[in-house]
């Protein structure tokens, strides 16, 4: 595989080629969505080991999706199968993926702990107290310390989303080592950081632009309370829709002889 770079001005495109595809098969890219929320629920419920193997798991998800937009592209069906096929393609890209969430898993716990450290606790603290209804009117002087607690996890885990951006691709279809993969993704993030900057940025914008609205418009109609409602089912198809364009992320970054064939 080589690195390509590619213009700051590809990264509007990765989010234009991300809807194309989604609203080629959104019933298939939605039951996907929800098959992950399901499985993801069931997991994080289980107690100890539950949350561990979920993010063990999250790379290989997302390669699944990469999967997905591919067999698309191609003119398939994108099926539930497209989660188990980074483990199906031979035994040793399989133990590399489980070995790329391992890592996965540890620096996020890391991350995680840092936070905490860093911040005192208080954002878990204050949303303890939320859970349990016992923030009262004091919400609002807890404000600033939710704001930093969060800003502060979006700091410490960005990194992170493009240390781990590419890899799984990279191992499944460039046979790459864990280590490769890491150090290979980090290096496509870095050289195209333009790309990725303006696709952070594409995203807020299609957001902000869909809130914006939304809210208008049920004001106008009289009623703004039914605005949160209209939201959820968008928030799901914003989110699936940026798995489905992660696919494109990373043909465009890499280049491959030959292409990978639909699987």
């Amino acid at each position: 595989m080589k690195l390509r770079l590619v213009p700051p001005r590809q990264g509007v495109q990765w989010v234009r080629q991300g809807f194309r595809v989604y609203f080629r098969q959104p019933l298939a890219y939605t039951a996907l969505f929800f098959l992950f929320l399901f499985g993801a629920f069931l997991l994080a419920s289980l107690p100890l080991v539950g949350m561990p193997v979920l993010l063990m798991l999250l790379p290989a998800v997302t390669q699944g999706f990469m999967i997905a937009t591919q067999k698309t592209v191609s003119g398939g069906m994108p099926l539930p199968g497209v989660f188990v096929v980074p483990f199906k393609r031979d035994k040793g890209r399989a133990r590399a993926q489980l070995q790329l969430g391992l890592a996965y898993t540890a620096i996020s716990v890391l991350v995680m702990f840092l936070a905490d450290a860093l911040d005192g606790g208080s954002l878990e603290a204050l949303q303890e107290s939320i859970g349990n209804g016992e923030s009262g009117g004091t919400a609002q002087p807890q404000a600033p310390a939710m704001e930093f607690g969060l800003l502060l996890r979006f700091a410490l885990a960005l990194p992170v989303s493009l240390l781990f951006w590419h890899a799984p691709a990279l191992i499944h279809w460039g046979g790459a080592s864990p280590l490769q993969s890491i150090f290979y993704s980090a290096i496509a993030c870095w050289r195209n950081l333009g790309a990725f900057a303006v696709y952070f940025f594409a995203w807020i914008g299609v957001i902000g632009l869909f809130t914006i609205l939304l809210t208008l418009t049920m004001s106008l109609l009289g009623q703004p309370q039914l605005a949160a409602v209209a939201a959820m089912p968008a928030a799901l198809m914003f989110s699936t829709v940026f798995y489905a364009s992660l696919y494109f992320t990373f043909v465009d970054c890499f280049e491959q002889d030959p292409a990978p064939a639909p699987q």
